[in-house]
C-alpha cells in the first residue's frame, strides 16, 4: 500500500515569466509539510496543480492515490482546501455555508462543526460580509475541517491574521493530526508558523524545490560556528560550509551538516571556537536560498 498522500514526479509548468521546473515532492500520510517560499516562488502554482485547478505541462501527480488531473473529482472528495484569497458568499450567513457544504459532503461532522464554532468564537447567524478577516479565515477552515478530509491543503492561511487568531488556527491544525491518517500541506512564507507545527519542511525558490527534509534534520544539522583565528591561520576546511561571514580574524562559518567533531577539528587547525549557535528555520531558509542563487549565477 502506498503511504504517500501527495506525490509529484518531474512536474513542470511554463508561463511567460515564470516556470515550475522538475518538481519532485513526496508528502507521507499522517504528516504536516511546511511548504516554504518567498512570494512568487511557485507555492501557489504547485498547489493549484495538486488541486487540479491548472494542469502540469509534463510530469506525474498523484493525490490520495488518484492521478491528477484525470481523477480529480475522486480525489477532491477527500481534500479540504483553504486559501488566503478564498471567497465565501458575502450576503449569506455562516449557517447557510455550513448547510450547503453538508448537502454536498456526506461525511460532514455536525458535532465537530458546532465545536469549531465555539472554539473559533463564530456565531452561525453572522453574515460573512460582517466577519473580520480573521473570522473569515476561521470560517473557511471550519467548512474544510468539518468534512473530515483525509488531506488538508492550506495556501497561506495565516496571512493577515492577528496573533490571537493565528494561534487559534495553528492550535486547531495541530489537533487535526491526532488522527494519524490525516495529512496537511501548509504553504507559507511565514517560517515561524511552519516551524511551530510542521514535521516535514520543503523549500521552493524560483520554481525549483531546493531542499526537503524532516524539520529536526534541518534544525539539528545547521549551525553557525564563531571562530577566532590567530594571525596567518587559515579557515578550517570543514565539510558542509555553506557561507563564510564575519572578518578574517573572527570568521563565522554556516554549516549545513554539523557534527560535534567539527569543534575539535577547528581547534586542531589552530582556531578557537567562540560559539556554536543553532539557527532558526528562517535563517536556514534564507541562507539556503542565497547559496543556491549564487551557485546559479556562478
Amino acid at each position: 500500500m502506498n503511504d504517500l498522500a501527495v506525490e509529484f514526479t518531474g512536474v513542470t509548468k511554463q508561463y511567460k515569466h515564470f516556470s515550475l521546473q522538475n518538481v519532485n515532492l513526496e508528502l507521507a500520510t499522517g504528516s504536516i509539510m511546511g511548504f516554504v517560499g518567498a512570494n512568487g516562488a511557485g507555492k501557489s502554482t504547485t498547489i493549484r496543480i495538486l488541486m487540479g485547478l491548472i494542469h502540469q505541462d509534463s510530469g506525474a501527480v498523484k493525490v490520495l492515490g488518484h492521478d491528477m488531473p484525470a481523477d480529480q473529482a475522486a480525489a477532491k472528495r477527500d481534500i479540504g482546501f483553504v486559501s488566503e484569497d478564498m471567497r465565501l458568499y458575502g450576503p449569506a450567513t455562516v449557517a447557510w455555508h455550513m448547510d450547503f457544504i453538508r448537502s454536498i459532503y456526506p461525511q460532514w461532522d455536525k458535532l465537530y462543526a458546532e465545536d469549531l464554532l465555539r472554539r473559533f468564537d463564530i456565531r452561525k447567524e453572522q453574515r460573512v460580509k460582517g466577519l473580520s478577516h480573521g473570522q473569515r479565515v476561521k470560517a473557511a477552515l471550519l467548512l474544510a475541517l468539518a468534512r473530515r478530509p483525509r488531506l488538508l491543503v492550506l495556501d497561506e492561511p495565516t496571512t493577515g491574521l492577528d496573533p490571537v487568531a493565528r494561534r487559534e488556527v495553528l492550535a486547531e491544525l495541530t489537533a487535526v493530526l491526532a488522527d494519524e491518517n490525516r495529512t496537511i500541506l501548509f504553504s507559507s512564507h511565514n517560517t515561524l508558523d511552519v516551524e511551530q507545527i510542521s514535521d516535514q519542511i520543503t523549500f521552493i525558490d524560483r520554481g525549483r524545490i531546493i531542499d526537503s527534509a524532516n524539520k529536526e534534520i534541518f534544525l539539528d544539522g545547521w549551525r553557525r560556528l564563531r571562530l577566532m583565528l590567530p594571525p596567518n591561520t587559515a579557515i578550517p576546511q570543514l565539510p558542509g560550509i555553506v557561507e563564510v561571514g564575519g572578518s578574517s580574524r573572527l570568521p563565522v562559518l554556516t554549516i549545513s551538516h554539523f557534527e560535534p567533531a567539527m569543534v575539535a577539528a577547528c581547534q586542531q587547525a589552530g582556531a578557537s571556537v567562540q560559539a556554536v549557535d543553532p539557527m532558526t528555520l528562517e535563517e536556514i531558509f534564507v541562507v539556503n536560498v542565497q547559496n543556491r542563487r549564487e551557485k546559479a549565477i556562478a
